[in-house]
């Protein structure tokens, strides 16, 4: 019976050596987008704490002033009033989205809809269309003196159909919203329903599930973690409302005002206005609220899951 002699101590590679080898390669692969990450996300985030620290001011040019610009901007009536806004936008307008877009996928996912590759396809249309597009076209809809309201207006004999009235106007852009996003959802839960095991059908199948049971019994508790997701990203979106209300500004400049959504404030603080520090301290404002907003939903969303 041969043995094998082992290595010279001068050969061996101590095992500490080795793994500080492997985590410096592992650096080294992270290093690229560690970059990236610093110079687009982290130093514009740091430089914006930084300019909401600062004013402008007739006398001293730009001096510091610490938190006083978060102290103004938690009295500012319309800061508020836009945030009041976009909340209510929340609070109606995700909810009605994401029902249509849960229904959709459930449909789409059931065996009774003839031709459901075709009805995908059409629901998430909206959502390839640009933005800007989809906004402009909604708003020749909309406006009262061209397209098909003045048509509808023309028929009815009279300035029935207002879209761009301020009481209807939210209601005008949370149209256009759900319109557009809609088919993005409905993909989301579609997926996650696709990830269902069919033993679970099997088997309740054999119980004597109908498809009703089968949906609030299976489906719907498998796509929980979908859910909550589109809830998350429809709660950024919400909070983030700039393009459409910006854009139907010229179309209804009486309506929509310069602060009708905190980022539309911001924007005209900045660009028009000319106040970057008080712009910045607006946009921290916004970023906090709606991190703390997602976190809690986040959270309670696991929780439930984890029931």
């Amino acid at each position: 019976m041969t043995t094998t002699a082992a290595p010279p101590p001068a050969l061996r590679t101590p095992r500490r050596k080795r793994r500080t080898r492997i985590d410096d390669r592992g650096w080294l692969f992270v290093l690229p987008f560690a970059l990236v990450f610093a110079l687009v996300f982290l130093a514009p985030l740091a430089y914006s704490v930084y300019l909401s620290l600062f004013r402008d001011q007739l006398i001293g040019g730009n001096a510091f002033v610490g938190l006083d610009n978060y102290v103004a901007a938690f009295g500012d009536a319309k800061f508020w009033d836009g945030f009041g806004r976009v909340l209510l936008f929340l609070v109606v307008q995700v909810p009605i989205m994401l029902l249509l877009a849960l229904g959709a996928a459930l449909a789409i996912d059931s065996a009774r809809l003839h031709a459901a590759g075709f009805y995908r396809m059409v629901i998430f249309l909206p959502y390839a269309v640009p933005a800007v597009v989809a906004v402009l076209m909604w708003g020749y809809i909309y406006g009262d003196q061209f397209g098909l309201t003045r048509n509808l207006n023309d028929l009815l004999g009279g300035q029935v159909v207002q879209p761009f009235l301020p009481e209807w106007m939210l209601l005008s852009i949370g149209n256009i919203v759900t319109w557009q996003f809609v088919g993005y959802n409905m993909l989301i839960f579609y997926s996650s329903l696709k990830t269902i095991p069919n033993e679970l059908y099997e088997a309740a199948s054999i119980d004597g599930a109908g498809a009703w049971r089968t949906i609030f019994s299976i489906k719907i508790p498998a796509v929980r973690g979908a859910v909550v997701i589109a809830t998350i990203f429809s709660i950024i979106g919400s909070f983030q409302l700039f393009n459409e209300p910006n854009i139907l500004k010229p179309l209804a400049p009486n309506t929509i005002s310069t602060y009708y959504t905190p980022n539309m404030y911001a924007y005209n603080l900045s660009f028009a206005g000319q106040q970057y520090n008080y712009a910045a301290t607006i946009a921290i404002i916004m970023g906090l609220i709606t991190a703390i907003i997602a976190y809690v939903v986040q959270l309670r969303g696991s929780r439930q899951e984890a029931r």
